[in-house]
This record gives structure tokens, C-alpha cells and sequence, in this order.
């Protein structure tokens, strides 16, 4: 996802009830510098249906700044809740993570979206820490095998 994307990210906000955008972004809707802001901490991607309608959007990257640590954010259209969206981007998220040589995946979230709880625990090992109405949790990345090079072809001589 980039900068030009920001329709796109229009239309995906526009399938979400204002509720579901004020717990995960704390507005409902996001400025063109509010993107650029996210984009310039993260990786992003939008997760599209077969006829190119984006349903889910997930971003990676390290926000809090913690080496070998990333900060996940997701956001499922509210009509593809329960559908398992968001899992599979979160676990793409986590691979592409570990690749880059994260061992621990963050999420900070509303104590209360027992959801999103349920999704970071199926990552792999967590570390829940309240923070008043909200939760961090830390996935450890052991279960996702960094990504190996290929095997070095010899050349004949």
C-alpha cells in the first residue's frame, strides 16, 4: 500500500461502522496525513475480495521502536468479521515479520475485543500486560522459521 492507495483505504473505511473505526484508529476516518504518517512507520497492506473490494487492512512495523520488534495493526471490514481475514493477514504479517528478523509481534488493543484476543493467541505464545481499559500483547515469533536463503549454486570451473 502506498500514498495513492488512500481511496482505496476510503472505500475499505466506508464498509466499517464508526464504532469499529473509533476503537481502532480513535477517529472515523483516516486523512490523507494520517496515511502518510502510517506509512512512513509501517508496512501496509489491503486485503481485496475477488472483485477487487478491499476487506481487511494490515499494517507491520516498528512503532515502538523495540529492536526485533514490530507493531501489528488490523482491521477487518465489520460485514467479514469471523470469516478468517484477519487471521491469515496476521499470520502473513507475522512471517513477513520474522523474516525481517522481528522475534516479537505487539498489539495494543481494547481489553475488551475479546476477537482480536483470541486471533493474537493463535499466533503463537503471548504476554498479555493491562494498561487500564486497554491491553498489550507481545507474540512470540519462534513458530515462524526466518526465511533462508537458497542454497548457493556451484559454478563450474
Amino acid at each position: 500500500m502506498t500514498a495513492a492507495d488512500g481511496d482505496l483505504v476510503a472505500a475499505f473505511h466506508a464498509q466499517c461502522r464508526e464504532q469499529s473505526l473509533l476503537l481502532r484508529w480513535g477517529r472515523t476516518r483516516l486523512t490523507p496525513r494520517d496515511l502518510a504518517l502510517l506509512l512512513a512507520q509501517a508496512q501496509c497492506w489491503i486485503g481485496l475480495d475477488a472483485t477487487q473490494r478491499p476487506l481487511a487492512l494490515v499494517c507491520v512495523g516498528s512503532v515502538n521502536r523495540q529492536p526485533g520488534v514490530v507493531d501489528l495493526g488490523l482491521q477487518v471490514a465489520d460485514d467479514h468479521h469471523r470469516r478468517g481475514i484477519g487471521t491469515a493477514m496476521a499470520r502473513q504479517a507475522a512471517r513477513i515479520a520474522r523474516t525481517r528478523g522481528a522475534h516479537t509481534l505487539t498489539a495494543f488493543t481494547h481489553a475488551s475485543n475479546t476477537p482480536m484476543l483470541r486471533l493474537l493467541e493463535h499466533l503463537g505464545p503471548t504476554r498479555r500486560t493491562r494498561d487500564g481499559p486497554y491491553a498489550e500483547v507481545r507474540v512470540a515469533l519462534d513458530a515462524y522459521p526466518p526465511a533462508t536463503l537458497p542454497p548457493a549454486r556451484s559454478v563450474p570451473t
